[in-house]
């Protein structure tokens, strides 16, 4: 890869990430500008990330598409890279931003994730499929639900040569500290939009999940870790449905 700085501006929400943010950041040393946007961190993430050589502001926090569409509006360069504090690029992405930049066209572009758990990679059960749009134009921006934001693009999309090296679950701590987080907002949500639920969903859809990750998708391929991890997502949507089902008898 040439010495030349790739014209491009990543950005990174974060909050509490003072254990991955320094890595993260000096993954993408590549780039011209890298951007954080925190809120309320009680860690070293500011410090941290600020000495890998980041810009770092904080910015009140609604949603993860509202902080991202924070930064992307602060951004120098027509074009964007979002990643995670999780998530680290190789010089091998770099080199695949600049070649996707020089080409112009399309105007959005997915990045396939290598998705690790627990230490191993996992190549089944739908994760193997992860290929969030990450690089696009500065005019875009991130719808603002709570969960499962995604960029608006209308139009083509390319998808990148490179893939990312993607962690979300160093320990199974993490996984339902998110568990948590996440499946309140989704329920809040959907409640927000008048979905309710129904008996059938919380008796049959968390048992489907499971069957769907691990046999159809042949989550089996990834041995244990790939029998754990669909038993995790049969409990996410069993928590999801669960959250769903407090918020309705609160309402009553």
């Amino acid at each position: 890869m040439s010495a030349a700085p790739v014209a491009v501006t990543v950005v990174i929400a974060a909050r509490n990430e003072a254990d991955e943010i320094a890595a993260c950041v000096a993954s993408v040393s590549w780039a011209e500008e890298v951007l954080v946007v925190e809120n309320d961190s009680t860690d070293a993430t500011v410090e941290r990330a600020r000495a890998a050589g980041a810009t770092v502001f904080s910015h009140p926090f609604t949603t993860i598409g509202a902080q991202r569409n924070a930064a992307i509006a602060r951004a120098r360069h027509p074009w964007i890279l979002v990643l995670d504090a999780d998530e680290r690029a190789t010089p091998e992405v770099g080199e695949a931003v600049r070649q996707a930049i020089a080409q112009g066209e399309p105007r959005a572009w997915r990045v396939r994730r290598r998705n690790l758990f627990l230490g191993r990679e996992i190549r089944h059960g739908g994760w193997e499929k992860d290929r969030p749009v990450r690089l696009f134009r500065r005019e875009l921006r991130y719808d603002e639900r709570p969960v499962h934001e995604h960029v608006v693009v209308d139009g083509a999309v390319g998808v990148l040569s490179a893939p990312l090296l993607h962690e979300p679950y160093a320990t199974l701590g993490e996984y339902f500290e998110k568990l948590q987080r996440y499946s309140g907002w989704w329920a809040t949500q959907q409640h927000a939009r008048g979905r309710r639920a129904r008996l059938l969903d919380i008796v049959v859809r968390p048992p489907l999940r499971f069957v769907t990750m691990w046999l159809v998708r042949q989550g089996w391929r990834d041995g244990a870790h790939g029998t754990v991890i669909a038993a995790l997502g049969a409990m996410s949507v069993a928590a999801k449905y669960a959250q769903l089902w407090a918020l309705d008898r609160k309402a009553r």
